[in-house]
């Protein structure tokens, strides 16, 4: 496997850096922070590639957040400056991994998310089962042959191995002084030594993809699994036997023990019927048809009611509203959308 060396002086290049910038604050331009950072641009970020450089930076601790929504989550909040660090690093050797991923990998990559991961999953129900039966003109969901290995990860970013991690990375990348910047971000405020990614970190999305890009060949090319889609720690396998996917789920859980030291989340990955309705992406698929979860409802209405009572802005719930309104559009929520603006304009 060909190996990138020299690619240091890439990150703490003074254009890569504005760049970085430039990608750090999108849609936070009228924060202080940034606003700050940037009156003395140029002076800050040469102050900044002057300890890249020297190999004197050094992350400033994380800020910590916990948000139910509906399970609790501790979220970690980095400096601007080292958000813009993390951006630098990424916009260098994120082009090196993304050539290896497999296609079906859906989570932060470009061009792809959530609604992609949503089409390939309709196409991959209709090659994984005999397509239903129409009784009477009615399309009956009790009819549909088809299952899916629903797959969740337990704890995921909370059990990442740095060891195991930087071995991968290490596959593609041999700057020495790349994989020392690496490991202080990983290193940065985590409660277990060499265990744990932070949630909110652009890289911990990124590296989420590289350590979970393992899994995808093993599925790929091992279990020569076709219908396989991942999106970040959940993930599904479409195929018209049952048994075929109770094995498949067996060794995949004996394969993230033993090669990743993660383990399945035993109550919530399960082999389903595609009649019963897949939870996954935020909906759930049927075959003929596809609703959108009660949280993801319950989620905006919340909003609607924090902005009846003054406590978020016209602005915030419009935002809020515009890209519920989006996301919902692609189940078949009609009438519930039509309610949710009405309720909107009556507010």
């Amino acid at each position: 496997m060909h190996t990138h060396n020299n690619l240091y002086h890439k990150i703490y290049s003074y254009n890569n850096l504005l760049l970085a910038f430039k990608k750090a604050r999108k849609g936070k331009t009228k924060k202080d922070y940034v606003i700050q950072f940037k009156y003395n641009l140029k002076e800050n970020l040469l102050r900044l590639q002057e300890r890249l450089l020297s190999e004197t930076y050094k992350p400033r601790p994380l800020k910590r957040f916990i948000i139910r929504d509906p399970k609790t989550r501790v979220i970690h909040v980095s400096f601007f400056e080292d958000r813009i660090v993390h951006h630098a690093l990424c916009n260098i050797i994120e082009p090196i991994f993304e050539k290896i991923f497999i296609h079906d990998s859906c989570a932060s990559r470009k061009n792809k998310g959530n609604l992609f991961a949503v089409k390939r999953f309709n196409l991959f129900k209709r090659k994984a089962s005999n397509n239903g039966k129409l009784i009477s003109d009615i399309f009956d969901d009790n009819f549909v042959s088809g299952y899916c290995f629903k797959g969740d990860i337990k704890h995921y970013f909370y059990e990442v191995s740095h060891n195991i991690l930087i071995k991968i990375i290490e596959k593609k990348i041999a700057d020495e002084k790349v994989i020392n910047l690496i490991k202080l971000i990983l290193i940065n405020g985590q409660e277990k030594e060499d265990i744990g990614m932070p949630l909110g970190n652009l890289t911990s999305q990124f590296f989420a993809n590289v350590y979970l890009n393992e899994l995808d060949y093993f599925v790929k090319h091992k279990l020569k699994a076709k219908y396989y889609i991942r999106y970040v720690d959940d993930f599904v396998i479409l195929h018209n036997s049952k048994e075929q996917l109770t094995k498949w789920k067996e060794q995949i859980d004996a394969f993230l023990k033993e090669e990743l030291k993660l383990e399945l989340h035993k109550e919530k990955s399960k082999v389903i019927s595609l009649s019963r309705g897949i939870d996954f992406i935020g909906f759930r698929n049927f075959y003929y048809y596809r609703l959108l979860r009660k949280r993801n409802i319950r989620k905006m209405l919340i909003k609607i009611n924090q902005y009846k009572n003054k406590q978020i802005t016209k602005e915030k719930i419009l935002e809020s509203y515009q890209g519920w309104q989006a996301y919902a559009k692609w189940a078949d929520t009609y009438k519930l959308r039509e309610k949710i603006s009405e309720m909107l304009i009556n507010t």
